[in-house]
C-alpha cells in the first residue's frame, strides 16, 4: 500500500533557521533540506554556518545558504531578511533556534549581565527575528510558519537556571500571542519543547558519571535524544501536515516530563 506524503513536501519553500549550524538547529536545518526546502542557515559565526551549509547540501542535494546573523542585533536581522528576499523573493518558514543556557548559578548570585544576555538571545532574539520575517509574509499574503524552539525548561523549573527557564517560559507565551495575532494572515506559530539531546554543548557533561546518572534517573527512555530525531517534528510544523495547528507546544523528551 502506498501513501501520499505530499503534505510533508517542502519543495520550493524558503526556510530560515537561526542557530541552524549546530546542535538541534543543525538537525532541523538538515531535516527541512531533506524535505525539499531551500534552507538559510544562520548564526553569529559565518565559518561555522558555511561548513554546516556545505555538509547539509552535500548530504541532501538541497540548496543551503550560510548567512552570518547575531539575533541580538537588529541591523543583522534586517540585513538577513533583505538578503533572503532579494535572492529568493519569499520567506515561508522561520525557525527560531538560536539560544543559550547561560551561567548556572543561584538567583542571589546572578549577575545582571548574565540575566540580560540570556533573555536577549532566547526571547528578544526570537521576537525580533519573527517581527522582521512576518512583515514581508503579511505583505506577500501567502501565509507562513514560525517555529520557536523552547525547552521543557519552559514548564519545569531547574535550580540555578533562572534566566534560562524564565526565557523559555516567556518564549512559550510569546508563541501563543504570535499565534493569536497572526492567524488572520495564515501564519501558523508553534513551539518545540526539547528535553535532553546530544549536542556539542552538553556531550561532555552527559559523558560524565553525573550526567549519565541524570539520564538513567530522569529519562524513561534511558538515553539522550539524537538531533536527527527532531527532524520529523520540524518538518511537520513547517509543512501543510500541520495546517490545523497553531499555538501548540510539542514536547519531545523521551518521556522526561512524565516523572
Amino acid at each position: 500500500m502506498s501513501a501520499n506524503l505530499s503534505y510533508f513536501d517542502l519543495t520550493g519553500k524558503v526556510a530560515i533557521v537561526s542557530g541552524g549550524a549546530t546542535g538541534i538547529g543543525r538537525g532541523i536545518s538538515e531535516g527541512l533540506a531533506e524535505a525539499g526546502a531551500l534552507v538559510v542557515v544562520c548564526s553569529r559565526r559565518f565559518d561555522v554556518c558555511e561548513a554546516a551549509a556545505q555538509e547539509i547540501a552535500g548530504k541532501t542535494g538541497a540548496q543551503v545558504v550560510p548567512v552570518s546573523c547575531d539575533v541580538t542585533k537588529q541591523d543583522d536581522i534586517d540585513s538577513l531578511v533583505q538578503e533572503v528576499l532579494r535572492k529568493f523573493q519569499a520567506i515561508d518558514v522561520l525557525v527560531n533556534c538560536a539560544g543559550v543556557g547561560g551561567s548556572e548559578r543561584p538567583i542571589l548570585k546572578m549577575e545582571e549581565a548574565d540575566w540580560d544576555g540570556v533573555l536577549a538571545i532566547n526571547v528578544k532574539g526570537a521576537y525580533s527575528m519573527s517581527r522582521a520575517v512576518v512583515q514581508p509574509m503579511v505583505e506577500r499574503g501567502a501565509g507562513g510558519r514560525i517555529i520557536n524552539v523552547a525547552s521543557v525548561g519552559a514548564v519545569i523549573g531547574y535550580a540555578n537556571m533562572s534566566a534560562y527557564c524564565a526565557s523559555k517560559g516567556a518564549l512559550l507565551q510569546l508563541t501563543k500571542v504570535m499565534a493569536l495575532e497572526w492567524i488572520r494572515y495564515g501564519i501558523l506559530v508553534n513551539a518545540i519543547l526539547p528535553g535532553y539531546f546530544s549536542t556539542p554543548m552538553n556531550n561532555e557533561f552527559f559523558a560524565s558519571d553525573v550526567g549519565a546518572k541524570v539520564i538513567r534517573n530522569s529519562v524513561p527512555m534511558k538515553r539522550l535524544g539524537r538531533v536527527d530525531e527532531i527532524k520529523g517534528l520540524a518538518i511537520l510544523l513547517a509543512s501543510q501536515a500541520s495546517s490545523f495547528m497553531t499555538g501548540s507546544a510539542v514536547v519531545i523528551d523521551g518521556g522526561y516530563i512524565l516523572i
